[in-house]
């Protein structure tokens, strides 16, 4: 659980020891993430990415959210994608580094993670995002999830965001 991949992209659980390259890949693309990424906007450094971190670490521990760095074929940080418990189903979430975008490694990334929340004995699971995001709302509809609805944004509203998020919903098979 700890690892996951598909043949293509690695998925690992995110450490301490993985600061500095999630640290560079965040701040390399700041601009791209803080569109869509309420976290992003005021900018991001070493004590943002070791708070990053160490919460990942507590919450995996607690059973909350597992939290994984996906690494690309070569080896490379290419973003972040993660399992968090909403009640009695499971959310996933994701970014990457603009690099890395258009690779379909979020689509590879959150596939596995649909795995790991039917290990779980997940009835469902959820995607949202943005109204406006696109991209990000191609990847549950590859995935066969239904959009379900959508519901207005918490909290602060980056830049490129309507504050409608669409959620999806993909059910347990049968």
């Amino acid at each position: 659980m700890e690892t996951l991949t598909d043949g293509v992209i690695t998925l690992v659980r995110w450490r301490p020891e993985h600061r500095d390259a999630q640290v560079a890949a965040v701040v390399g693309s700041l601009d791209h993430l803080a569109a869509w990424m309420p976290w992003a906007i005021d900018g991001y450094d070493q004590a943002k990415g070791e708070e990053f971190l160490a919460r990942a670490v507590s919450q995996w521990e607690s059973g909350e959210e597992y939290n994984y760095a996906i690494f690309s074929p070569d080896g490379e940080l290419a973003g972040s994608c993660g399992l968090m418990l909403r009640g009695d189903g499971w959310e996933i979430g994701y970014w990457l580094a603009q690099s890395q975008t258009g690779k379909g490694y979020v689509t590879r990334a959150s596939a596995l993670l649909v795995e790991l929340a039917w290990k779980l004995d997940a009835p469902h699971v959820v995607i949202k995002h943005d109204s406006e995001n696109v991209r990000s709302g191609a990847v549950p509809a590859r995935l066969g999830f239904s959009k379900v609805g959508e519901e207005k944004a918490e909290g602060v509203i980056p830049s490129a965001c309507s504050g409608v998020n669409v959620v999806w919903r993909l059910d347990r098979p049968a």
